[in-house]
């Protein structure tokens, strides 16, 4: 493809920049056209990935067709099936009347898929189907249609670790991934930063009619370096707020940082490191996997803070009240967590008996007359009476061996279905009201209650 030729399709889609990377990228993309071949793109968020979908389709046989671009993403994992490929009348509750899906839509056209490793596996199978023999079925129908569509597809994920983790299915990765179409990240793109920030000034000073902001020498070096992890979407982000904020035209490096976040490295949204992008290390969810963290962390607290107990009181009921100062160091960090004060911690006298283990006035001898070792409402069992240095031994052994117990038996599973249960007692077995509380939308929570056997 000569230069010129290049040159004319930037021009013609609104393509700026001269990057080799992302002149590789267009090349292919023309060359793929033509054909019926299925096409993947990939590459972070924010770089235009549906803009060379766009391409194709134009550049294509098909561009007097329809053209559908889908986030696969923002479907609910219920619903895709319904969209996609349509329903019958009464297949589900609220499907009220039949419905073609986007395949019998854009029959004779082209189709793209967004974040396609968004697509749920049953949903992965009936997809395989249309690319191999170009016919689906309809969601509550036996009837088999035909359809004659281009598939093009994208992700911001590594589709082969997706593969790998079970997550995707690898007869459709190979059939999806004919042609593989890498987008270049901005930051990898040089010379065409500057480029892209003219051009966007430009039709913001068309929009808010104010002249056109421009960037000085220093002002270019500084944009060069920054990393523009949501890549070209964040910096036409950027120069609209310049456009409309700054007062000053010519915009210098010092006014740039202000506009400017901080720059890590660490913030790329490019969800290139696994195919479970928003995932912790167990497979979670990440909200679910910080929840769990948490409460873990809580409940360490709460079996150090046990422990505690049980040594204070040994060595309450044998030194008289004195707490050897190795005890202290060895908690320090667990009793500067301790509450000061109020919610019936303090004794008849008003003394806080948290605060003097805190700040280590047990420790230089014996507490007051008339001020307990631990207030009576934190120890476990009768609140009227300490328990003595043995029975505080047996009670550490049996909750040590308790806890050990609990610890083979805790999994996240069993943690979620003690959330989700929670949730339903606190509102009543109120579906809508728990899954809100939960963070999570009605229909997880009904699977999750079929998974897990929940009554409610």
């Amino acid at each position: 493809m000569t230069p010129s030729e290049l040159q004319s399709v930037k021009n013609r889609f609104g393509i700026i920049g001269n990057s080799p990377l992302l002149n590789h990228a267009l090349e292919v993309a023309v060359q793929v056209a033509p054909t019926e071949m299925t096409v993947l793109i990939s590459g972070e968020s924010g770089v235009g990935k549906e803009s060379f979908s766009k391409i194709i389709h134009a550049l294509s046989p098909r561009r007097h067709g329809q053209f559908i671009a889908i986030n696969c993403g923002a479907i609910p994992e219920g619903t895709i099936d319904s969209e996609l490929f349509g329903h019958e009348k009464g297949s589900f509750t609220g499907a009220t009347e039949s419905r073609k899906g986007y395949f019998e839509v854009t029959d004779g056209g082209t189709i793209f898929l967004d974040e396609i490793g968004e697509l749920p596996l049953g949903t992965q199978a009936r997809l395989l189907r249309v690319l191999e023999n170009g016919d689906f079925i309809r969601v509550g129908s036996s009837k088999v249609q035909k359809t004659d569509v281009r598939v093009v597809t994208a992700t911001n994920v590594r589709l082969l670790d997706a593969v790998n983790n079970g997550k995707f299915r690898e007869d459709l990765y190979y059939r999806l991934a004919t042609v593989p179409i890498v987008v270049p990240p901005l930051r990898d793109r040089g010379d065409d930063v500057p480029l892209l920030f003219r051009k966007f000034a430009v039709d913001f000073s068309e929009k808010y009619h104010r002249k056109a902001v421009t960037l000085t020498s220093d002002a270019i070096q500084e944009i060069q370096r920054h990393r523009f992890p949501g890549n070209i979407r964040q910096l036409k982000n950027l120069v609209e707020q310049i456009s409309v904020l700054e007062y000053e035209r010519d915009i210098t490096a010092a006014i740039l940082r202000r506009y400017l976040p901080p720059d890590q490295a660490s913030s790329v949204p490019m969800v290139f490191s696994g195919a479970d992008a928003g995932r912790g290390a167990s497979g979670a969810p990440l909200e679910r996997e910080l929840l769990y963290s948490v409460l873990f962390e809580m409940r360490r607290d709460v079996n150090d803070l046990k422990a505690l107990v049980g040594e204070l009181l040994t060595h309450g009921t044998t030194t008289g009240g004195a707490i050897p100062p190795d005890l202290l160091h060895r908690n320090r960090q667990l009793l500067e967590r301790l509450p000061v004060g109020g919610n019936g911690a303090e004794n008849a006298a008003g003394h806080d008996s948290f605060a003097l283990v805190r700040t280590g006035q047990y420790g230089n001898g014996t507490p007051p007359a008339s001020t307990t070792l631990l207030p009576p409402t934190f120890v476990m069992g009768t609140p009227d009476a300490l328990p003595s240095a043995a029975t505080a031994e047996e009670a550490e052994t049996e909750d040590v061996a308790h806890t050990e117990a609990e610890e083979e038996n805790f999994s996240l599973d069993a943690l979620e279905k003690a959330m989700i249960t929670k949730a339903l007692h606190r509102h009543q077995n109120r579906r809508k009201h728990a899954a809100q509380d939960l963070g999570i939308s009605e229909r997880t929570l009904y699977r999750k209650l079929k998974q897990y056997d929940i009554e409610s």
